[in-house]
């Protein structure tokens, strides 16, 4: 007896090895909510003849490895699919299974016959990767939260036309099914063509763009900024009337009826080029406009809400805004974001302050969605509290956090990816309409740069799953990458986030910002740092040990990066492109700290001028490669007779025609060791 119940026990064994020896090598991203492996090969794989039936239901559009399906009939097939409006699952959800020989898919709506194809997919793409059989399993899935939404910031830049669509496909495949696109003056308008740039492209290639992801479940919806952020509009001189301050091309005063005529011409456009969109954002943050006659700026802020809302209401478009201004009326702005406070004290806060907000609850517009921004602390007790508050006001809510905010180079605390976990769970736990990523253009990272964030984000807000932020690291590199870049030892974008951010002021005197170089009308005094005096050598090392140190570490450590970039290369399948990327940022940072040491050796004696100089030549060497890799799919140059914006945030992106602004202390740092020695 005892040994059959050992060779039970040995069975038992074996057999849940098996199972997870099965289920690495396959891993989906978005997670699935029901997965069940019975352990054991199906006798299908990527070379497999799939031939589909289906009594009533067209194929969804297929991606890279279903798109070898062919037709069968109904007495010769071994995949199956139908659409069930009455299946026992939410909307877009799915059922999935795979046998010994055949593949079955049963799906609530188009959407979940969609994903259950991107399920499938993956599974497919893996077993190609990995030359094994497709598992046997079951999947039951369907989203947590309905509206997974991508926000896409073109204004101070355009990729090229075929990367946009692309990327469509790319975030399909991630079960998105939203974008927000920030046109700003990218868009061709036509009832006011003055506003469009030179380099817009026009309604009818957006719209276009808008069917194509129609087609892949995503709905392209667009944000025009309204009341402020308003300088690709007011700095044309034909429309400084319309300003809030007459010098200043920020804001628009609400109180003149031509405000309104121009905002609606450029909302019609719009929609006209996002003709599958539900919503319209209208903008509306960081503005404080005038008070005029007996009414104060919030109320004029409330004003100009309601009207754009009623144009939303229309043109039936749901208004989507930014809520900061309303909060920040109410003296609780600030609790949203301090991580420090107790919920007790959260709620003295607002006890104290609700009022400020309740005497205009009955003027704050009930069709529109207010955007509960918080883009780094999104578990803060006041933004959970401000919410609630919405919730039990009837107001609209949902919910935006950040791939990229204004980090230079590339987008920092690991991708953001806590604040993106952290919103997209109380997102679902909240039951909110849906969460936004933001991914702002202001400094302008390359785009294969957010992919991690935007991975994440369509992780957790599919999922719902609390799973660690390393597992989910370890899920992007298997299906960004290839699955033999999984493991742990080939993580290098973290690593590479550090030297990115103290590169940034590499440069730059204490106390300044690379951003505001430009600005200035003498940069080489007020920002580039003190070159070495040539009277008092051993000083400058002195003045700048910490930075000297810092520099010495980031070297090795790029270095080390490096070899790990050029290793995936070659090992990858997928996302060669991005690893590209990555490595000119590596390389230019490296560049950077290496020029900062030939500048301390000069100080010490250790090299002459003529050495400092000849950096300059390797300088426009490595920024030809830089431009060369990014312009593969970006537009890097705006056109001669462009109207840069005021830019009042010191938005890198909007400071030069060309890329100098990415490079621009570089520049002035040789400018100023030529002024300074030659």
């Amino acid at each position: 007896m005892k040994v059959i119940i050992k060779l039970i026990l040995i069975m038992i064994f074996l057999n849940s090895c098996q199972k997870k020896k099965i289920s690495d090598n396959f891993t989906l991203l978005p997670t699935v909510k029901n997965l069940q492996y019975n352990g054991k090969l199906s006798v299908l794989n990527c070379n497999s003849e799939f031939n589909y039936y289906s009594e009533s239901n067209e194929l969804p559009v297929l991606l890279s490895e279903t798109l070898k399906l062919k037709k069968g009939t109904a007495n010769k097939h071994n995949f199956s699919f139908e659409i069930d409006s009455e299946l026992d699952i939410a909307d877009e959800g799915y059922h999935l299974h795979i046998s010994k020989e055949n593949i079955k898919i049963k799906a609530k709506d188009k959407a979940g016959l969609f994903y259950s194809f991107i399920s499938l997919n993956q599974l497919i793409t893996d077993s190609k990767d990995q030359n094994i059989n497709l598992p046997i399993v079951s999947i039951k899935d369907f989203p947590s939260l309905k509206y997974r939404s991508i926000h896409i910031d073109v204004k101070h830049h355009t990729e090229k036309k075929e990367y946009y669509f692309e990327l469509i496909d790319e975030l399909a495949s991630l079960k998105v099914n939203g974008i927000i696109i920030e046109f700003e003056d990218k868009l061709g308008y036509q009832k006011r063509p003055i506003v469009a740039a030179p380099d817009s492209y026009s309604i009818s290639w957006w719209k276009s763009l808008s069917d194509y992801a129609d087609k892949r479940n995503i709905k392209i919806s667009p944000l025009i900024q309204g009341l402020g952020h308003a300088s690709f509009i007011l700095k044309h001189k034909k429309f400084k009337g319309l300003r809030d301050i007459s010098d200043n091309d920020w804001a628009f005063n609400p109180t003149i009826s031509e405000t309104y005529d121009l905002q609606f011409d450029l909302y019609k456009d719009a929609i006209k080029a996002t003709p599958h969109g539900q919503f319209l954002h209208v903008g509306g943050d960081e503005v404080r406009v005038s008070n005029r006659g007996e009414k104060k700026g919030f109320e004029l802020n409330l004003l100009w809400l309601n009207k754009v809302s009623e144009f939303a209401k229309e043109n039936n478009r749901i208004p989507i805004f930014w809520d900061d201004m309303y909060l920040k009326h109410g003296g609780v702005w600030m609790v949203t974001r301090n991580t420090k406070l107790t919920k007790e004290k959260v709620d003295s806060i607002w006890i104290k302050n609700e009022k400020k907000l309740t005497e205009y609850l009955n003027d704050f517009p009930k069709n529109c969605i207010y955007m509960r921004w918080n883009y780094f602390s999104p578990w803060a007790e006041g933004n959970l509290k401000t919410i609630d508050w919405y919730k039990e006001n009837n107001l609209k809510i949902m919910g935006a956090t950040a791939g990229q905010t204004r980090w230079i180079l590339m987008p920092q605390n690991e991708s953001n990816i806590e604040s993106i976990k952290s919103f997209s769970l109380t997102s679902v736990s909240k039951k909110l309409d849906g969460l936004l990523l933001t991914l702002w253009d202001d400094d302008s990272p390359h785009f294969e740069l957010y992919k991690r964030g935007i991975y994440a984000f369509a992780e957790y807000t599919w999922s719902g799953n609390d799973s660690s932020i390393e597992d989910f690291k370890s899920k992007f590199r298997h299906r960004f990458f290839s699955p033999i870049l999984k493991n742990q030892n080939f993580e290098f974008i973290d690593d590479l986030e550090i030297p990115v951010r103290d590169w940034a002021n590499l440069f730059v005197k204490e106390k300044k910002h690379r951003n505001q170089i430009t600005k200035s009308d003498s940069p080489l005094e007020s920002h580039i740092i003190d070159l070495p005096d040539i009277n008092n050598p051993g000083e400058w090392n002195l003045k700048f040990n910490k930075k000297i140190f810092i520099a010495k570490k980031h070297i090795l450590d790029l270095k080390k990066i490096l070899e790990k970039i050029n290793a995936q290369k070659i090992k990858t399948i997928r996302g060669n492109y991005a690893l590209q990327v990555y490595e000119q940022v590596a390389k230019l940072a490296l560049f950077s700290y290496k020029t900062f040491i030939d500048i301390s050796n000069f100080d010490n004696g250790k090299n002459d001028v003529e050495n400092l100089l000849n950096n300059r030549k390797e300088f426009l060497s490595l920024r030809h490669d830089f431009e060369e890799v990014y312009s593969k799919t970006r537009n890097i140059i705006k056109p001669e007779k462009y109207i840069l914006d005021q830019d009042h945030h010191n938005h890198t992106a909007n400071q030069t025609l060309n890329m100098d602004w990415q490079f621009i202390s570089e520049i002035k740092l040789f400018e100023k060791i030529n002024l300074t020695y030659n």
